[in-house]
């Protein structure tokens, strides 16, 4: 039985295993890959290897680290956790199981796609997916951010602050009804587009175009330096979801020190209600569930 299991390879879970480990605990990770959404870099052509969050180079240096110790980690997807009597089990895709005292989920969230024509081909090729990562990138740019929800709206009006020209693509205005929408409508850089959904992405090397088509079927095509998808981010939180106390939006419930309502179990990251989706937030929140997770297993280790 292991000391304490991490669930998810990300910052969060790269950071608490590392931090894990210095505390000389019997831990291992638990991931389908390491590195999480840092493996992903956004490419524009008026950018040349800009590294937007430099807490990459950390995680890197982590990701290095757990490499070489191979006894620490398992490469695969968890399917299952639960908790029996005061221990943890872990059931992974391919039928493995494992057990701990503690464990921290650290799975992050996963963004909900537009799956048209294109998306993948450009997929961080000035197709985007994150304007609180990326915004400082389109000083005097014109971008395009789709989404309905409050993600978009607050996508848009970070974008708004540095954009040459935003457009927003929403299918209804229902989000436009609140002080940031109201603000937007009145912004000189900002167009809202209403009653349109994107059918195709269109380009080069990058995204240059959005295709549109309205209610009455009409097709549009709008082209931007770059696009911003934002409908929703959804927290990998299934193989949880028996065992742990969720909010409304289905992330996990933690306090300030990363403790959910079960004891024992910690989670960490952007899979938690903890604020801003952010590589250096999900760091700082994994060395907080690892040391967490220390106090609680100091008495039995």
């Amino acid at each position: 039985m292991y000391d304490l299991i991490i669930i998810g390879g990300g910052p969060a879970g790269l950071t608490a295993a590392v931090y894990a480990i210095r505390k000389r605990l019997n831990v291992l990770l638990i991931s389908k890959d390491l590195g999480g959404k840092t493996n992903y870099r956004l490419s524009l052509p008026w950018v040349e290897d800009y590294q937007v969050i430099k807490g990459l180079e950390i995680i890197n240096k982590f990701r290095n680290e757990l490499e070489y110790l191979d006894f620490a980690r398992h490469i695969e997807a968890v399917d299952k956790v639960e908790k029996k009597d005061e221990h943890f089990i872990v059931t992974t895709k391919g039928g493995a199981i494992l057990e701990s005292k503690a464990a921290i989920l650290a799975t992050g969230t996963r963004q909900v796609l537009m799956n048209v024509p294109g998306e993948k081909e450009y997929a961080m090729k000035g197709l985007c997916y994150s304007a609180l990562s990326y915004a400082p990138l389109f000083i005097d740019k014109s971008v395009m951010v789709i989404g309905d929800a409050d993600l978009a709206l607050r996508s848009a009006g970070e974008l708004a602050t540095v954009a040459k020209n935003v457009t927003m693509v929403c299918t209804d205005d229902k989000l436009l009804d609140s002080p940031l929408g109201h603000k937007l409508q009145q912004s000189h850089n900002v167009k809202i587009i209403q009653g349109c959904e994107v059918v195709e992405v269109q380009g080069d090397v990058f995204a240059r175009k959005l295709v549109l088509k309205d209610k009455a079927g009409k097709v549009n095509e709008y082209s931007a330096d770059g696009m911003f998808v934002e409908k929703a981010l959804t927290p990998n939180t299934k193989m949880a979801s028996g065992l742990v106390q969720l909010d409304e939006l289905g992330r996990v419930v933690v306090d300030s020190a990363c403790r959910t309502n079960v004891p024992g179990f910690f989670a960490a990251g952007d899979v938690t209600n903890s604020y801003a989706e952010q590589v250096l937030v999900a760091v700082g929140e994994g060395a907080k569930a690892a040391l967490s997770a220390y106090e609680y297993l100091l008495p039995m280790i």
